[in-house]
């Protein structure tokens, strides 16, 4: 896959951050003494973090080096961990596991989640959130779009596909002590169906461009703004509705 380009994702920094500040806002841990940011990205979830306990012990964890060079240059004093998110565990427990928008990238979530959470100190959180947008018009497109690459992008993100809120519930409730869960549908305003694309340029769109020939990449962009133009039609004011649904989980340990 395609490096992660931080200033394309932080493009949208306002809109992708809201829904880290939601989800740490329902986090009813006061003074936790270690907190581990999996998934940071850049370091704008995690600044919301060092902001609210600014004497707790904060790791953030990503596998990107280039989103992690910007997470140290933004944030000097935080520990910042490059390793593969799939199989990273801390090695003592943490008093609040935080994921924002990071476990939709990882596979085997019924496994997964049950693991994080065993990584959790007793009266500490796990608290993450995830697109719920599998079946969205933006990403259906992206794995639907007809052309000669149709084969090779239906198959790009089968492989994790984000569960319910009952899948979820499931999964905490029986090792938690209390667990809430919520979905909030956004509906970003966008200029235009190009806006749109460099939205999903930063994230969505990433895996499958990597599946497409350089000679591809083009036409299929050019073929997926012009059915975005269609699935997210101007509204009165000229501008688009982009919705984009995420699911919220906090579990208490």
């Amino acid at each position: 896959m395609a490096s992660w380009n931080h200033e394309q994702y932080l493009k949208f920094a306002e809109e992708r951050t809201r829904p880290a500040a939601e989800l740490l806002a329902r986090v009813p841990v006061e003074k936790p003494h270690r907190v581990l940011d999996l998934g940071c990205g850049p370091g704008n979830s995690t600044e919301l973090l060092s902001d609210r306990w600014q004497f707790a012990e904060l790791h953030g964890v990503d596998n990107s080096p280039e989103m992690l060079a910007r997470a140290r240059r933004d944030l000097p004093t935080v520990d910042f961990i490059e390793a593969d998110l799939a199989c990273y565990r801390p090695d003592k427990p943490v008093d609040v596991l935080f994921a924002n928008a990071v476990l939709q990238w990882l596979p085997a979530h019924e496994t997964l989640i049950p693991q994080l959470f065993q990584t959790v100190a007793e009266g500490g959180a796990f608290a993450f959130q995830v697109p719920c947008n599998f079946d969205e018009p933006s990403h259906r497109l992206l794995r639907e779009l007809p052309g000669p690459w149709a084969q090779r992008t239906a198959a790009v993100h089968l492989r994790a596909r984000v569960g319910s809120a009952a899948f979820y519930y499931d999964l905490l409730a029986p090792h938690a002590r209390h667990v809430d869960v919520w979905q909030t549908t956004y509906e970003h305003v966008m200029a235009d169906a190009q806006v749109i694309v460099e939205w999903l340029s930063g994230t969505a769109l990433r895996p499958y461009l990597a599946a497409l020939s350089n000679d591809e990449r083009e036409p299929y962009l050019a073929q997926y703004r012009a059915a975005l133009e269609l699935a997210y039609p101007a509204r009165a004011d000229g501008k688009r509705l982009f919705k984009f649904p995420r699911l919220f989980v906090v579990a208490l340990r």
